[in-house]
């Protein structure tokens, strides 16, 4: 923190008595040393940050801050205020003023300053030595770490350590007396972890998490924290959070990867309770802790899987990349090729060709409404190579992969490289990120990394190789793939079809069924797709709707070989699987995986080799039942689910009565938890 602060930085006189003066007095300094070069602008940005929440903190802290394009290069500057100042913090004015200013993406360099001096602001013995400093220089030292404030003696130091969380030790009886419970008993210490994160990712995660820290100490339990600040994060050790007994989040954004924690007790709270209250925090989950309560199930993973757990082999960690990419992928498709079905179904196959909108729309006529929706669904289309690239590269290099892997997508799209294209420009680009993220950079130079030079190099790279060296070929392999799935016909057709009814089946929304599920909107992601491309969609779709129906129909006719919880699953296995939700048979599946996942299998590549055959066609990339009039041959596509349906029922059946009927007791337990374990690990999906 050197070259972050120096007494030039810091007025011990402040006479400002508002948070703006105070920020504009401090930022002054700022630009009187070249660190804001438009002071207007930077104070602009200082105010937004503040509008989005105080920045005032108990005990007599404020901490005005932001990153701005206005700052050449991290900055802190201190003031101390007679009079006190109002930031918002409950117990009164600041005495105690901190502006950070960090240039705009510099990520790396204001995470650094601000995890040191969060930390710091919850030690009272270095909040009292800048009190009680009497000089600029003196205290430009104390916040830079060259000089240790004054020392405190072993209680009085110990007491002191948390000042923010003070108020609340009379409201821990209820940990402390657990606390001593364990020790009398020899049992380990009681486990937290603990997920902290605010609005900018910058002061208030790591004073949130200093303050937990202090706090778990003190009650004897052991606390680790995960601070997600804007720069991303380094994520828990996954056997930390196993072992782990409660989870707290103190947040004021969506925690990242959320169901890594699903199913322990939780306690979930703004950013500030973990700053003020933690003592209170860890009472609450040691509670919830003893009444056994958990959060029910996962939450959907947020899409960027990025480069996995450490230990992970190349194999899996590509696997995450481009379900990354296809996870972002998928709701386009399905919003785009739903608007276009809409289109079709309403104005027929030559809406196609209708003028745009823009400057032809009848309210009251059909055509134009049927063309509207056709246009929109197409513009929708045009973002899936883009976005698939985009967020591959994400997945692999975080945010500074965004920008040459959106582009190389564009490419891939203008060059007719098609989804493959958009699966080698994700690739490049993370990987180009990655290389350049390892070269030792300057410090001067690192504030305009992410948002500058990372950006400009990547993307000049992924253009060349896109356009130069990869481009055409990957669009002459796409094109010649094309061609061979028009050109399919017959017995080849069918099984094609069979085989990715199979694939559909196999690990009901895993990554194989993405696979094969990715195959088949990447066909009809077209303006004007091939009719072989909308059979596979159709055979994919079909086949997909095979296991939960199979399952819901195995346990209405022969109930009395599933247990309990399987026949409750059956019910919501009908919509499930009416709406092409492949999961729908995921607890049946983790139950008894050597009897229904080959069962579904078999049912799924009858249909998906029946739906070829019969000649189905599918625009429309989601919806199950409910596009059904959007289908070419309805009625023999509904005649191929039936015969899959039948066949997985009657071989699930079967295979079940030649063993003795389940019981209820443990068995419906064990496969409930059997099942929740498994869904807790399935990505959702067709």
């Amino acid at each position: 923190m050197s070259d972050m602060i120096t007494a030039d930085l810091v007025d011990l006189d402040l006479s400002a008595d508002t948070k703006e003066a105070a920020a504009r007095t401090l930022a002054e300094r700022m630009v009187a040393l070249g660190r804001v070069t438009d002071l207007e602008g930077f104070l602009a940005d200082v105010a937004a940050r503040e509008a989005q929440m105080p920045t005032g903190l108990d005990g007599g802290i404020g901490i005005p801050h932001c990153r701005s394009a206005h700052v050449t290069e991290p900055t802190l500057a201190f003031g101390r205020s007679a009079a006190g100042i109002d930031f918002g913090a409950p117990d009164g004015p600041a005495d105690l003023i901190f502006l950070i200013a960090a240039p705009a993406g510099a990520d790396d360099a204001h995470l650094t300053i601000l995890s040191s001096l969060a930390r710091q602001l919850m030690n009272s013995e270095f909040t009292d030595a800048l009190r009680s400093a009497g000089d600029a220089a003196t205290a430009a030292a104390l916040i830079r770490g060259d000089e240790p404030p004054a020392s405190a003696t072993g209680a009085a130091a110990s007491a002191s350590q948390n000042t923010a969380a003070a108020p609340v030790a009379a409201s821990t009886g209820t940990a402390a007396a657990t606390k001593d419970a364990g020790a009398e008993a020899g049992e380990r210490p009681f486990r937290i972890v603990a997920v902290t994160s605010c609005p900018t990712g910058i002061a208030h995660t790591y004073m949130a998490a200093e303050s937990l820290e202090n706090a778990g100490r003190e009650a004897g339990v052991e606390l680790v924290v995960e601070t997600q600040g804007s720069a991303g994060f380094t994520r828990l050790d996954p056997e930390v959070i196993a072992a782990a007994d409660g989870v707290i989040f103190a947040h004021d954004v969506p925690v990242r990867d959320k169901d890594r924690f699903a199913g322990k007790p939780t306690v979930d709270v703004g950013v500030k309770a973990g700053i003020n209250r933690p003592a209170d925090l860890i009472g609450e989950v040691r509670a919830k802790a003893a009444r056994g309560e958990a959060t029910s199930g996962s939450a959907p993973a947020t899409p960027v899987e990025r480069a996995g757990e450490a230990g992970e082999g190349y194999g899996t960690k590509l696997r995450k990349w481009l379900m990354s990419g296809v996870s972002y992928m998928v709701p386009f498709v399905a919003a785009g090729g739903l608007l276009i079905a809409l289109g079709f179904a309403i104005g027929g196959y030559e809406i196609k060709s209708a003028p745009s909108v823009l400057n032809h729309f009848v309210w009251t006529q059909t055509d134009s409404w049927a063309a509207l929706m056709f246009q929109v669904g197409a513009v929708a289309f045009g973002f899936l190579v883009p976005v698939l690239a985009g967020y591959i590269a994400y997945g692999m290099a975080d945010r500074p992969g965004l920008v040459p892997g959106f582009v190389g997508g564009m490419i891939a799209s203008t060059i007719n490289a098609g989804f493959l294209g958009g699966l080698v420009a994700g690739l490049l680009a993370g990987g180009v990120v990655m290389a350049i993220q390892k070269i030792d950079i300057p410090k001067v130079l690192r504030g305009i990394m992410p948002v500058v030079v990372i950006p400009l190099i990547s993307t000049a790279i992924v253009g060349f190789l896109m356009f130069v060296v990869v481009g055409k070929p990957i669009a002459s392999a796409q094109k010649g793939m094309t061609d061979w799935l028009n050109g399919l016909s017959g017995s080849n057709a069918i099984l094609l079809g069979a085989l990715l009814g199979l694939m559909m089946c196999f690990d009901l929304g895993g990554p194989v069924n993405k696979v094969a599920y990715t195959f088949a909107t990447a066909g009809i992601a077209v303006s004007n797709p091939s009719d072989s491309a909308m059979k596979i969609m159709a055979a994919v779709m079909a086949a997909g709707m095979v296991p939960p129906l199979a399952m819901a129909l195995a346990t209405t006719v022969r109930g009395k070989l599933f247990t309990e919880t399987e026949r409750e699953n059956g019910k919501a296995a009908w919509v499930l699987g009416a709406s092409f939700i492949s999961e729908g048979a995921i607890p049946f599946a983790a139950a008894d995986p050597l009897r229904v996942i080959p069962s579904s299998m078999v049912g799924g590549a009858i249909t998906g080799a029946l739906s070829m055959a019969f000649g189905a066609t599918l625009r429309a990339p989601h919806g199950g039942i409910f596009v059904v009039p959007l289908i070419g041959n309805p009625f023999l596509y509904l005649i191929a689910i039936a015969a899959g349906v039948c066949v997985t029922t009657a071989l699930v059946v079967l295979l079940k009565g030649l063993r003795k009927p389940a019981q209820q007791g443990s068995a419906g337990g064990s496969a409930g938890t059997a099942a929740t374990a498994k869904e807790a690990k399935q990505p959702v999906a067709a």
